[in-house]
């Protein structure tokens, strides 16, 4: 085109003013005509790409995408008084929440406690949700959020979610009424997990803003919450192999491991976070989930070892500003016994998730950290000098201080008692070129002389009167209401276990004279009446620790062995008391298997331990011999005053006259010959069922 002709065109278009054009011509830096509504170079680009067809899966627009700033005089839309902005967004938090509510009433979830208010909902909140809610307001919301300095001013804003919000509340958490509740009953319940913690310190810290540095790390509320959830279960489901989950737990658990996967990026709480991972990782192990209990087992000594745990003290002064020594020396009292707690809980279990026969994830030669004070000492901060023991003291396990000695202290010595135990028939048979038999003869091995002698006999002869005469279980009164200390109570079965694993693989019921089945055969009764005694109470046996389905299922495993031994010697008698006790066993499993998805578990391990026995055996139902049949009328299912079987041939329910009397346990009578039974009467047999009932915590 001419020079001319470009000279005189531009001259007859006018000049755009700043900012006139299109946003879309400006962006891609375009000459625009600003037209309207839709400048013409916007429209020649549209019509190009509509040509074309498009990609399978794609549209195009229905129109060019050209917009303009707002010209300036024009109003687009009405001028809105902030007071009445802040008005519309509160009536639409309001029609919010009624969404969510009627949801939450459709789905029928129960809330936590009918005394206990919920501000209006059920549950916590998705943060999605929230964001949906609380759209940000400019210059409120945004940074000045998290401040106290910029809240809104008082009255502006009536709601108690969003004064919640304000607060610096984790939204993920339920209500603080709601998280109380959780935490009391996790205090009161939980057996393993809340050991680390300094309970009055804890409550105190709840009384802090969320926005206090001395207010509980997010990860340990959310472990307490999923740990509790056992005691206040909330929405159930069952899973596909018949075990109960808990949602809200799961939720719990879900945002712990988030905790835990970003401090091991970053590093940041580590010791809280680490506090919480021993929580979760108890969680995990009460409900059954083996492949988590095992990581989670070797996670946690993992992390515990550049923190220093294993030193005494609790910190290590040499090469302390290495790369590794990532705490500081502890700050004083409380800070010290929380981390020998924290440790000591962490290699308990180590030891327990290990009963298996797997190895240890570090060796009782590198414990040098100390054992914890007692623990009225621990929540009176009462000023003690460090206990004098740890795994390197000489007969740390016939020797008990009495100031320096309860009943947790004696279950640390119990479960490393039982580690000894798994140390040696792991290390015994790592390298031997047969599997042990039940032909030999198990003392000709080194130091299994030694091991027997504590395991069987020391340990539990030297404990101190108090505690050596109390399995934990305390009747205040005629009506069979008591107390349970269950780390008492587990200190007097835990050995028992021990000695089972220890002698099991060289049982030998064809030999009179075999000491290893008379050791397992009397540690199977032992354990069997700690049972008894504790359901001749009203305590709730979901209550123990969970080890204790583990020392259940190590009886029943002998007794599975022993009944094989009557079945092919063809004494029915015997064989009939044998799966008596079995099947009081498998009871107590499923009966804490109510609120601890490990019992039922186990349960289903020894039925499969069972079915080479159930196969062989005379009776059409072994597995209702001498367990309550529900089907029977209660004339033909207990006897009174009457030693005999019903008319019609139905038996009654044996139940042991006393398992470890010297009549059935003598060294003159048969070593395997079954303990004496008699048939309970009705009010026996409620007694025993009473752990079978739901209670409440």
């Amino acid at each position: 085109m001419p020079r001319g002709a470009t000279s005189s065109s531009s001259q007859s278009r006018p000049a755009l003013r700043r900012n006139q054009a299109c946003r879309s011509c400006r962006r891609r830096k375009l000459k625009c005509d600003a037209a309207r509504p839709h400048c013409g170079t916007c429209v020649k680009q549209h019509e190009a790409s509509i040509s074309v067809p498009a990609p399978l899966g794609f549209s195009h627009p229905a129109q060019p995408q050209c917009f303009y700033d707002p010209v300036e005089g024009l109003t687009l839309e009405p001028a809105t008084d902030p007071t009445t902005k802040i008005t519309r967004l509160e009536q639409q938090v309001f029609a919010l929440k009624k969404k969510l509510r009627e949801k939450n009433a459709s789905s029928a979830f129960p809330s936590l406690d009918s005394n206990t208010p919920n501000y209006g909902y059920n549950g916590p909140l998705p943060e999605s949700v929230l964001r949906e809610i609380l759209p940000p307001l400019p210059g409120q919301l945004d940074p000045p959020f998290r401040g106290d300095s910029s809240s809104p001013e008082p009255g502006m804003i009536k709601d108690p979610i969003v004064e919640l919000l304000f607060s610096g509340w984790n939204p993920d958490l339920p209500d603080p009424p709601t998280l109380n509740h959780y935490i009391d009953v996790f205090f009161r319940c939980d057996p393993c997990g809340s050991r680390v913690l300094h309970r009055p310190s804890f409550l105190a810290s709840m009384r802090l803003s969320p926005r206090d540095p001395g207010f509980p790390h997010a990860s340990i509320l959310h472990a307490i919450c999923a740990s509790a959830s056992r005691w206040s279960p909330q929405q159930i489901i069952i899973l596909p192999d018949g075990t109960r989950r808990d949602v809200l737990g799961e939720f719990h658990a879900t945002r712990t491991r988030h905790y835990i996967d970003k401090c091991m990026s970053t590093g940041e709480h580590i010791f809280s976070v680490m506090q919480a991972c021993i929580i979760l990782s108890w969680y995990f192990y009460q409900e059954g989930r083996w492949v988590e209990v095992w990581i989670f087992a070797a996670f946690q000594i993992r992390v515990s070892v550049p923190l220093r745990l294993n030193y005494p003290g609790t910190f290590s002064n040499q090469d302390a500003d290495s790369p590794g020594a990532y705490l500081a020396p502890p700050k004083g009292f409380q800070d010290l016994e929380s981390r020998r707690r924290t440790w000591w809980m962490s290699i308990l279990f180590d030891r327990i998730a290990s009963v298996g026969g797997w190895l240890h994830s570090i060796d009782e030669r590198d414990l040098g950290t100390e054992f914890p004070l007692r623990n009225e000492d621990f929540e009176a901060e009462t000023l003690m000098p460090s206990n004098p023991q740890d795994m390197a003291t000489p007969d740390v396990f016939i020797r008990h201080p009495a100031q320096y000695t309860d009943s947790f202290i004696l279950f640390i010595k119990a479960v490393m008692l039982f580690g000894k135990v798994t140390d040696f028939n792991v290390r015994g048979n790592l390298r031997a070129p047969t599997a042990p038999s039940k032909h030999q003869n198990p003392f000709f091995l080194p130091g299994f002389d030694n091991l027997d002698k504590l395991v069987a006999n020391d340990f539990l002869e030297n404990l101190p009167h108090i505690f050596k005469n109390n399995n934990g279980v305390t009747v205040t009164d005629s009506s069979a209401v008591g107390q349970l200390d269950t780390d008492l109570y587990m200190v007097h079965i835990i050995p028992h276990a021990a000695t089972i694993t220890l002698h099991n693989p060289y049982i030998n019921f064809n030999d009179p004279n075999n000491v290893s089945s008379a050791r397992c055969i009397h540690a199977t009764r032992s354990i069997l009446a700690a049972y008894h005694s504790l359901t001749a109470t009203s305590l709730d046996i979901t209550r123990l620790h969970p080890l204790v389905t583990i020392c259940w299922y190590l009886a029943a495993a002998v007794q599975v062995q022993l009944c094989k031994y009557f079945i092919e010697i063809k004494d029915s008698d015997r064989e009939a008391s044998v799966w008596g006790e079995i099947n009081v066993l498998r009871y107590a499993m499923l009966a804490y298997g109510e609120k601890s998805p490990i019992g039922t578990r186990q349960e289903r391990l020894l039925q499969i331990l069972m079915e080479e026995i159930i196969k062989i055996t005379s009776y059409k139902q072994p597995l209702e011999v001498g367990t309550p049949l529900y089907p029977f009328s209660s004339s033909s299912l207990w006897r009174k005053g009457n030693n005999q079987p019903s008319a019609d041939g139905t038996a009654g329910l044996p139940m042991p006259l006393d398992p470890l009397s010297d009549k059935n346990n003598s060294s003159s009578s048969d070593p395997f010959a079954a303990p004496t039974y008699r048939y309970a009467t009705e009010q026996e047999f409620e007694d025993m069922l009473g752990p079978l009932h739901q209670r409440s915590y």
